[in-house]
């Protein structure tokens, strides 16, 4: 039996998987027929195991997907809707990420967008990369208050967002947007640029972007730190997935 006094230091070095597995092994007579090595084992894949998952676990909830559930194993290839198979496998692999490249995914309201772009986001997570889902909306907002204060915050949060492996930015210029917010995109784009990847979910193709983004060269500039280096991505049908499938929000 491991006593008491083991287990603490255990404890106090966080080793707390270890300890219940170490009381796990105490409580089944099986283990006791086991030499050290082969019961030391067991513990560390045990406790190697936990801390995985629970590594996974903060990943997905830091990342404020609107669901959990969208997986790339259930993206449903119809004929109509054109999803390179190839392409999303290659994905799927997270060369992306490591590549530091973006995904622009283009469609109609309700065809998947942000399914497609949750999936992604998540087998990021499951590779252990750090993911960020935001709406762009909230995301201007966020910055527009950070730099009106006076305590700098401005450059907190953008420093925030650039520390994030894969940025998913859904409602992309949806609408048309300010001088200012042009410019706010633009210093986050920047801040980005070959250093982590960003997930674009548009209704718009980027030539469609221009007029959004209101000044010409604010927009170029935006543009070519964007579609260089980006995989694009456009989901077709002949109906929408919730017409298809009589789902609430995106789905594929």
């Amino acid at each position: 039996m491991t006593s008491d006094e083991t287990k603490r230091k255990l404890r106090e070095m966080r080793l707390n998987a270890m300890v219940e597995i170490l009381e796990v092994q105490e409580q089944q007579p099986e283990y006791q027929q086991m030499d050290f090595e082969d019961k030391f084992e067991l513990i560390v894949d045990g406790a190697y195991a936990r801390q995985q998952s629970n590594k996974l676990s903060r990943l997905l909830h830091s990342a404020d997907f609107p669901s959990i559930e969208p997986a790339l194993a259930e993206i449903d290839y119809l004929p109509d809707r054109k999803l390179d198979r190839k392409l999303i496998q290659k994905l799927a692999t997270g060369n992306y990420i490591r590549e530091h490249h973006n995904i622009i995914l283009m469609g109609a309201s309700g065809n998947g967008k942000t399914w497609l772009a949750n999936a992604l986001g998540i087998e990021a997570c499951r590779q252990f990369y750090k993911v960020k889902y935001v709406r762009l909306p909230e995301l201007l907002d966020d910055l527009a208050v950070a730099k009106h204060e006076a305590n700098g915050n401005f450059h907190k949060i953008l420093a925030r967002y650039k520390k994030v492996d894969v940025l998913i930015i859904d409602e992309w210029l949806l609408t048309e947007l300010s001088l200012e917010q042009s410019t706010y995109v633009l210093e986050l784009v920047e801040s980005r640029l070959h250093q982590s990847s960003t997930i674009y979910c548009s209704q718009f193709a980027p030539d469609g972007w221009h007029n959004k983004l209101g000044n010409p060269q604010i927009a170029d500039a935006i543009l070519d730190r964007i579609i260089h280096d980006a995989y694009p991505i456009l989901i077709q049908g002949d109906k929408s997935m919730r017409e298809r499938y009589g789902l609430r929000g995106d789905s594929v």
